[in-house]
């Protein structure tokens, strides 16, 4: 993996030549925006007769981002008919041509890494450091695939014998034709894991990205399409998002789902998905949580706190592994909230594209009014507002979806806020007595995603460890108590309501979700 895709947030804060890279590329992407853009269902550019929506910039909602087609079902079956009849070619390219093709959209991301990180702020809110990382990662995701396809040598596998004189083999084989859907928070690196999963194992694919965020991942399809994917492997649409569901659930057609988006969506969309097809059908799904961090008294308070703050409200709380909950052991309760409320201040709200600023605005005004509405439940239900808890709307705010990071103590740990996902800059911290209650209040909720742990014993963190139900778990790290998981290192799976697989993106087995087994055998006759 190259240098330049491993640096960290501090060394592009303090790298010259990397800001003045990305500050260079805010003005030719403002040039690109406003424009009116067709789907792509095969090689040809559609128009809807259903018209378009826009999308516009949390930053400034005076910020077009660009027109886009509100599709009809009647398009998406078509894009459906289009990868079905795409897909024999596509699945018999061999696995080396597909990593070559891919390799060329590496490439091409990391050409584009700062046009691309540009187009995330002004699209989603996102600063510099986390838009550039957001490419980084991409980058190294679609790397770390193509090694696995070829380490696997393209997941065929010579068996034993059944019998004298046969020669048995193991295939995995591609499904058919994917729907992926992405969602607003990150939609160049988990549109691209759908997408990159299901085309590199040799499947096609109609993707539909978040009406939030359409720009960045129509570039994304663009620069698939440049580096040599085939127009019949890969549609683009541009879909509400109950036009879209409706038709991909009930087409028999489509061999499997990819989604990443709330867990009520997901949960309706896997209900539909089984209910409607003649066989069960593969779904593969992220579907948020509710992330718990556990503080102990033997803890490095001031690492705890590091790691809370940045996982907390790194890019407004918008992560699907954001620290959302801490339980701190009583004897440093104080001690904790004391600091963490302190550096909580020193955050600046504003324009996301300055690197002043250390939160940007959250995606739409229904953050903001579940923002208010959170905050409103926590303090009638008696819930202290120890720093923030406000929606920001004069002044330089005026314009855009700005929120306070807020950090809320003396809630009751019972309370609907402890396990609903809120996807906003809300923190909830309490305390605990025994690490077994910890353990037992971050297992709390339907959520199994990620979780962390701050402590200076081994034996609690083999405890954490072994308790804990989420697919990842971290701990002592100052660098994102419960956030940052990295392709290759930490595989990002979610247990319970947060996934339904249990092979996480970025590890040694989610390629096998895109595939399904098949057995040759083969008698070969004696040689005499």
């Amino acid at each position: 993996m190259q240098e330049v895709h491993t640096r960290s947030h501090m060394t592009i804060l303090t790298d010259p030549s990397i800001n003045e890279r990305y500050e260079r590329a805010l003005e030719p992407v403002k040039k690109e925006f406003g424009k009116h853009h067709p789907m792509h269902i095969g090689a040809d550019e559609l128009l809807s007769e259903d018209g378009e929506f826009v999308a516009k910039s949390p930053i400034d909602t005076r910020i077009v981002i660009g027109y886009f087609q509100k599709a009809t079902q009647e398009h998406v079956r078509k894009a459906i008919d289009v990868a079905r009849s795409g897909f024999r070619d596509w699945s018999t390219t061999s696995y080396q041509s597909r990593c070559s093709i891919f390799e060329k959209v590496a490439n091409a991301l990391e050409n584009r890494e700062f046009e691309l990180a540009a187009i995330l702020a002004y699209e989603i809110g996102k600063k510099r450091t986390e838009s550039i990382g957001e490419v980084s990662e991409t980058i190294a995701f679609i790397r770390y695939y193509c090694d696995q396809m070829r380490q696997n040598e393209g997941y065929m596998r010579l068996m034993g014998q059944g019998a004298p004189n046969e020669k048995c083999v193991s295939v995995m084989k591609p499904y058919g034709v994917w729907a992926a859907i992405s969602p607003f928070n990150a939609p160049i690196v988990l549109g691209n894991n759908m997408c990159a999963g299901a085309l590199l194992t040799g499947n096609t694919v109609v993707f539909k990205p978040t009406s939030d965020a359409p720009l960045s991942s129509l570039r994304l399809y663009q620069i698939y399409r440049e580096a040599g994917i085939p127009p019949r492997a890969l549609s683009f649409i541009t879909a509400p998002g109950e036009v879209f569901g409706k038709e991909v659930t009930s087409n028999p057609s489509v061999a499997g789902i990819g989604f990443t988006g709330s867990k009520h969506a997901g949960l309706r969309l896997y209900k539909d998905f089984a209910k409607q097809q003649p066989w069960p059908k593969p779904f593969v799904s992220e579907t948020g949580s509710k992330n718990p961090c556990i503080v102990s008294e033997d803890a490095d308070i001031d690492k705890a706190v590091a790691g809370v703050l940045r996982g907390a409200f790194t890019f407004q709380g918008q992560k699907c592994s954001a620290t959302s909950r801490v339980y701190v052991q009583r004897e440093v309760y104080d001690k904790f909230v004391d600091k963490l409320v302190a550096k909580v201040r020193e955050l600046t709200v504003g324009n996301p594209t300055l690197l002043s600023v250390s939160n940007g605005p959250v995606i739409n005004a229904r953050s903001v009014q579940n923002f208010r509405k959170s905050i409103d439940e926590a303090t009638k239900a008696g819930g202290n507002v120890m720093v923030g808890g406000r929606a920001l709307s004069t002044g330089d705010f005026r314009y855009g979806h700005y929120v306070q990071p807020t950090v809320i103590t003396g809630l009751p740990q019972n309370h609907h806020l402890f396990k609903d996902e809120l996807f906003v800059p809300i923190l909830l911290v309490a305390d605990y007595s025994d690490l077994e209650d910890a353990i037992e209040l971050a297992n709390g909720t339907e959520y199994g995603l990620t979780a962390g742990i701050f402590s200076g014993d081994k034996e609690k963190i083999e405890k954490f460890f072994n308790g804990a139900e989420s697919g990842v778990c971290y701990a002592n790290r100052e660098g994102g108590a419960t956030t940052g998981a990295w392709p290759g290192a930490q595989p990002f799976v979610g247990w319970k309501g947060s996934g339904c697989t249990g092979k996480g993106v970025g590890g040694p087995h989610y390629l096998l979700s895109f595939m399904h087994e098949q057995s040759h055998t083969t008698v070969e006759e004696d040689s005499m």
